[in-house]
């Protein structure tokens, strides 16, 4: 199969890394917006690079992976599907709800085979708590628990364009708790705190949070974050029930201490960073996308899955600006003439 890569970043790098080294790959196209860094890891990995995405499709690729900056995505994803590619994208598939909706119409609309990079979704811990939790192990679930805290903060030029910590980061945890408990979030309550560099208060963002969601059967869940937590890279997931209680993350590297005598545990270094702590599963989703692209699987993520959990991201966000509790069916609700609106003027 031949792909093309459009953003070789951080994270397009690693996934062209992954699709070079693929068995059923069998040619790989890369193109950035500064095209001399697509042309250094195209030398490095031995492939082809051109130096737009209309090249890309040009090229002949037979499907395309999107890992350039998130103002681009929903265009470049239109794109794919204009062109009858199987396509991947970073999360999130466009900079707001009502880009969110435009494309997933579209792709709807074609019968695109469309998978959003939620690579949780690939990791061991989440995949294990999944199964765990569905075979029944745990019991009746009653409380959930996930923390997603950085080292340190992203640039200070990205912040202002990063959609905030809800839609950029603890989006990840929306999807996944999503995703491992097969329930649905109907409420959320948030509140935050800019503690650290000013461009944070100055963004309308925090960058220390906490909220309260509650689930459609009653289960309720508590996501805590930062994005200066200087123990290291701290992704973990808490899920009680009446019979067990499981947790992911809590592994050798995790950036905890325990104030009890005697107690040694974690023994190795804190993660560092999100790359370090997920390697395999960006690894296993670039596999899973192959698979998708070749009609072996279905999208491991659609575009709904997507905006489900920017739904409540939207949410959080209105909670913390607001200070009430709010109804992801609220924020679905007041999007809907937005989108309409926006299809109309796309001439969707």
């Amino acid at each position: 199969m031949r792909i093309g890569l459009a953003g070789v970043g951080r994270i397009g790098v690693e996934h062209a890394r992954a699709l070079a080294g693929h068995p059923d790959v069998d040619g790989l196209v890369v193109q950035d917006a500064l095209p001399a860094r697509a042309a250094e890891v195209a030398a490095e990995l031995g492939v082809e690079h051109v130096p737009d995405v209309a090249g890309l499709v040009a090229a002949g690729v037979e499907a395309l992976v999107i890992a350039a900056a998130t103002d681009a995505h929903a265009a470049l994803v239109l794109a794919g599907v204009d062109a009858g590619l199987p396509v991947f994208c970073e999360k999130p598939v466009a900079a707001d709800l009502a880009g969110t909706l435009l494309v997933r119409d579209r792709v709807a609309a074609a019968g695109a085979l469309v998978h959003v990079g939620f690579q949780r979704r690939f990791d061991a811990g989440y995949t294990a708590a999944r199964e765990a939790l569905r075979a029944g192990r745990l019991g009746e679930l009653r409380r959930v628990h996930l923390v997603t805290c950085d080292p340190r903060p992203p640039a200070v030029q990205y912040v202002p364009r990063s959609g905030g910590i809800y839609r950029d980061m603890h989006i990840h945890d929306f999807d996944a708790l999503r995703w491992v408990t097969g329930r649905e979030v109907v409420e959320v309550y948030a509140v935050g705190a800019a503690r650290g560099h000013e461009v944070f208060a100055a963004s309308g963002d925090v960058d220390e949070q906490t909220a309260v969601l509650t689930l459609d059967d009653g289960t309720l869940a508590t996501v805590q974050g930062s994005r200066h937590n200087g123990a290291g890279y701290d992704v973990r997931m808490e899920l009680a029930g009446t019979d067990d209680t499981l947790v992911v993350g809590l592994d050798e590297r995790v950036p905890l201490r325990s104030a009890e005598p005697g107690v040694s545990f974690p023994h190795q270094p804190s993660w560092p960073g999100f790359w370090d702590r997920f390697t395999p599963a960006y690894v296993a989703e670039m596999t899973a996308f192959v698979a998708m692209a070749r009609g072996e699987a279905p999208s491991p993520c659609t575009v709904d899955e997507a905006l489900a959990a920017l739904l409540v991201a939207e949410a959080a966000d209105r909670s913390r600006r607001e200070h009430r509790a709010v109804r992801v069916a609220e924020i679905a609700e007041a999007v809907a003439p937005q989108a309409v609106s926006t299809l109309q003027e796309a001439g969707a």
